[in-house]
């Protein structure tokens, strides 16, 4: 008998906080991904991006005084557009604009990315691939454009 309360009060005790995650996550997921574009992308125009050195080298076909300060301020904007619930879709294509750039490194680059390719990641392929849940995340968030939260 008192097995069967401790499951009914775990039951309920689970239900009630996976209700809070699923009716609350969306929400602080655009707010997240929205600070780590704004944060991320602030810090290329000011020569402040520990990143710069590897997109330098990998969009080596444009001045990286040109470039550089543009891919900040895009995803300044991407995370500016998630903070605006009529901008999501603005963020999401702006973002799946963005993103496929994000992972040439891993072509061009596979020296810098790897250190014992395919799975031995240096500490720049490692930036490079968690890239996969910012798209993950992306598509969440896409998903709520139809919906009211």
């Amino acid at each position: 008998m008192k097995n069967t309360n401790y499951k009914k009060l775990f039951n309920s005790f689970d239900t009630t906080i996976a209700k809070w995650m699923y009716s609350h996550g969306k929400i602080y997921l655009r707010f997240s991904l929205a600070i780590i574009f704004i944060w991320f992308g602030a810090l290329k125009p000011f020569g402040l991006s520990p990143a710069q050195t590897l997109v330098e080298r990998t969009v080596f076909w444009l001045t990286p005084e040109f470039f550089f300060p543009i891919l900040g301020w895009w995803e300044v904007a991407i995370g500016c557009c998630l903070l605006f619930k009529p901008l999501i879709r603005v963020a999401i294509f702006l973002l799946f604009l963005q993103m496929p750039g994000t992972f040439l490194p891993l072509i061009l680059l596979p020296e810098v990315c790897f250190t014992q390719f395919p799975f031995g990641l240096t500490m720049e392929g490692q930036y490079i691939i968690k890239n996969l849940i910012l798209i993950s995340s992306g598509i969440v968030i896409g998903g709520t454009v139809r919906k009211t939260e």
